[in-house]
């Protein structure tokens, strides 16, 4: 079956989906909503439906409509999909994303027994009820329910059940994130004045960051993560990056379809690769 009549089939039941383009990511913004140009959505931080005519702002462009489905924007998306992903919460479901045998494992233990699906590295378990979606809630365990998508991998195997009091409680605990500008980058060693500091050298150089993610027009990933690199290069090693600087490039790279987790990893990467 091709992902058209998955995404026909999946509209039928109530379960609204989306095309995921290469990288298994939603399709990048219209040119009309590029650059925040439609009032915030690509920071994907209002909730609500999509009226955009092609699969706009990722999890907010998920439909039942098969009208939408078959329109000619997104049947051109269909051709160049590469799976098909849907809005949890628009299916008044939540998925508990288990990346790893020790998060399935700590499942087993403490969550109710529900639908399961199995998923390249670890488990979806999924819940009657929505909530709001949270990222590393424990270690390999997100929350994907509201304002996020998941990848469709089936309807997988067992009853689903109601979502508990337990699986909320772990978005409402989940501990503040720790501070970008004190974690991702090092100050150098014997103090002295960095030439990065003059605030228009630095204000560049990010804003050009900014400009080379938001004009990607494929690759996004490679280009996230090239970037990435290239600021870690210049301003890395010498303390000049504040956490404003890096919630801007994480934004920007939110806004071609990244997701909080993909920038992270990239970031982290990036880190790693020049022994930051």
């Amino acid at each position: 079956m091709n992902a058209l009549d998955i995404a026909l089939d999946l509209a039928a039941s109530g379960i609204p989906p989306l095309p995921l383009r290469a990288g298994k990511v939603p399709f990048g913004n219209c040119r009309r909503c590029a650059n925040n140009a439609c009032g915030g959505r690509p920071n994907m931080k209002t909730p609500g439906p999509c009226v955009c005519p092609a699969p706009c702002h990722a999890w907010a462009a998920a439909t039942t409509d098969p009208d939408v489905i078959t329109s000619g924007p997104w049947r051109y998306a269909w051709l160049r999909a590469e799976a098909v992903a849907y809005h949890p919460g628009g299916a008044d479901l939540t998925v508990v994303d288990l990346d790893n045998a020790d998060a399935i494992a700590w499942a087993r233990e403490t969550l109710p027994a529900t639908q399961t699906v199995p998923t390249t590295r670890g488990e979806h378990w999924l819940y009657f009820g929505r909530m709001q979606s949270a990222n590393a809630v424990r270690p390999g365990v997100d929350i994907k329910s509201t304002m996020a998508y998941a990848r469709w991998l089936g309807f997988g195997a067992g009853t689903l059940v109601a979502l508990p009091e337990v699986v909320r409680t772990l978005a409402a605990s989940k501990p503040a994130p720790a501070q970008p500008a004190s974690t991702l980058v090092t100050v150098p060693a014997g103090g002295g004045e960095c030439r990065h500091r003059t605030p228009a050298f630095l204000e560049r150089g990010i804003a050009m960051a900014e400009r080379r993610i938001t004009d990607a027009r494929s690759t996004v990933h490679h280009t996230v993560y090239g970037t990435f690199l290239a600021v870690l290069s210049t301003h890395g090693r010498c303390g000049c990056l504040s956490e404003e600087h890096i919630a801007r490039l994480f934004t920007a790279a939110q806004a071609k379809g990244e997701t909080p987790r993909h920038c992270t990893d990239a970031w982290t990467n990036a880190r790693t690769r020049l022994g930051l």
